[in-house]
C-alpha cells in the first residue's frame, strides 16, 4: 500500500477523533469528557485533536452532526423534485405533521435507556448552545430556517382551492413542542406520553395563528442593481434533498450568514413561483458553527423525509457555503455571520444583485411588476 497523502492522513485522523469522541461522550457525558482521553482513545496527540477541532464543544457538535446525517441519508433513488404537490400525494398537512412528530419522538431517549448511552448522547446540546451568545444567535436563526422549510412543506399540502396562508408559525409551534419534548425526555424520562405529543402536533395543522406574510418595508430594502455577468457556479449539494443543487436554474441565489437565515423566506415569497431559490449558508466561525448548522438541518431532514412526499418538499434549496467558492462565484468574496447578499439568475447569467439587509427580497423581485 502506498503512503497516504497529507489530505488522506488528515481525513483519517479526523475520522479517528470523531469515533473516539463519540465513545468518550457516550461513556462519560459531555461535561466529564476530556480532550486528553479522546486523544488517547484515538491514539493521537492532544495537538492532533485540536488541529481538527477548535474545542470540545465543536467536537461535540460534529459528533452529533455526523450521527444525524447518517440517520437522514437519502435512499439510493433520490425523490423527484418536479413531482406535483398535493393532488398526487394523498397526504394532508395534518397527516404529514403527525408523521413528522412521530419521526421526531421516535429518536428521543426512553426511560429505560441507561444514563450514559448513545440514545442520550445529545442531551447536553441545548445547554451548550445556550452557554454562549456565539452559538445562541446562530442556533435561533437555524431554527428559523427549519421552521421556514417545514412551513413551506405544509403549505404545499393544501387541498386544491383552499385559501392560501402562511404556515411558518404553525411550524414554529410544532418545533417548539418537539424540542421541548426532547428536553423533558432528557431531564425527566417518561414524563410525557409520546403518542400524546404526536396528537398535539397533529392538532396544530388546524391552528389558525392569523399568520400572514409581511414583506419588508420598501423604504428599508436596497434596490437591486442590474447586472450582466456570466454565472458559472461550482458543483454543490442541496443538503435538504441530498442531491446536486440546481444552481443553473433561473432563480435566486442568496448568500446568508448564520445571523441572517430568516431572510431566505423573503427570497421564496418574492420570487416567481417557478423560480429556484437557493440559500448558501456561510459563517465567520466554521470550526464550531458549521457542525451546528449541519446538525440542526440534518435533524429536520430525517423527519421531513419520513413525513412528506417528495412532491411537497419546499422549493428552497440549502447549500453549505463554508468553502467560500460559491459565494465567490456570486461576487461575494468576503463573508461573515451577518452577510446577506443575493443574485438573480436568468439563462445562465447574473442579471441583478443586491447586498445588505433586504437583499433577498430585492434580488428576488428584480424585474417583477410591482
Amino acid at each position: 500500500m502506498g503512503q497516504l497523502t497529507r489530505a488522506e492522513t488528515q481525513e483519517r485522523n479526523r475520522a479517528k477523533v470523531l469515533a473516539a469522541a463519540r465513545d468518550e461522550f457516550t461513556e462519560c457525558g459531555f461535561r466529564e469528557a476530556k480532550i486528553d482521553s479522546i486523544a488517547e482513545r484515538a491514539r493521537l496527540t492532544r495537538g492532533a485533536v485540536y488541529s481538527n477541532f477548535p474545542g470540545k464543544r465543536a467536537l461535540y457538535f460534529a459528533v452529533l452532526a455526523d450521527l444525524a446525517e447518517r440517520d437522514s441519508a437519502p435512499p439510493h433513488a433520490a425523490p423527484p423534485h418536479a413531482a406535483r404537490p398535493n393532488s398526487e400525494s394523498g397526504r394532508t398537512a395534518r397527516e404529514a405533521l403527525g408523521a413528522f412528530a412521530r419521526a421526531w419522538v421516535a429518536r428521543l431517549p426512553l426511560a429505560t435507556d441507561e444514563q450514559h448511552s448513545s440514545a442520550r448522547l445529545g442531551m447536553d446540546l441545548l445547554s451548550e448552545v445556550l452557554a454562549d451568545e456565539r452559538t445562541r444567535r446562530p442556533f435561533a436563526q437555524l431554527m428559523k430556517l427549519d421552521a421556514i422549510l417545514l412551513g413551506l412543506a405544509l403549505e404545499r399540502l393544501r387541498p386544491p382551492g383552499a385559501p392560501a396562508g402562511r404556515l411558518v408559525s404553525v411550524a414554529e409551534v410544532a418545533l417548539t413542542t418537539l424540542y421541548g419534548a426532547g428536553q423533558m425526555a432528557a431531564a425527566a424520562p417518561g414524563f410525557a406520553d409520546p403518542f400524546t405529543i404526536v396528537r398535539a402536533c397533529e392538532q396544530l395543522a388546524d391552528l389558525d395563528p392569523g399568520d400572514a406574510w409581511q414583506p419588508p418595508h420598501l423604504a428599508y430594502v436596497p434596490r437591486a442593481r442590474p447586472a450582466d455577468e456570466s454565472w458559472s457556479p461550482p458543483p454543490a449539494v442541496d443538503v435538504i434533498r441530498g442531491e446536486p443543487a440546481r444552481l443553473a436554474d433561473d432563480g435566486v441565489v442568496a448568500i446568508l450568514g448564520l445571523h441572517r437565515l430568516e431572510a431566505a423566506e423573503e427570497a421564496v415569497r418574492a420570487a416567481p413561483p417557478t423560480a429556484t431559490v437557493t440559500a448558501v449558508l456561510v459563517t465567520g466561525d466554521p470550526g464550531e458553527l458549521t457542525p451546528l448548522a449541519r446538525l440542526v438541518i440534518a435533524e429536520l431532514r430525517v423527519c421531513l423525509r419520513q413525513a412528506f412526499p417528495s412532491a411537497a418538499w419546499p422549493r428552497l434549496q440549502v447549500v453549505d457555503g463554508t468553502s467560500g467558492t460559491l459565494a465567490a462565484a456570486a461576487g461575494v468574496p468576503a463573508v461573515s455571520d451577518g452577510t446577506e447578499a443575493a443574485v438573480r439568475v436568468e439563462a445562465g447569467r447574473i442579471v441583478a444583485r443586491a447586498d445588505g439587509r433586504g437583499a433577498c427580497h430585492a434580488a428576488a423581485s428584480a424585474g417583477e411588476p410591482d
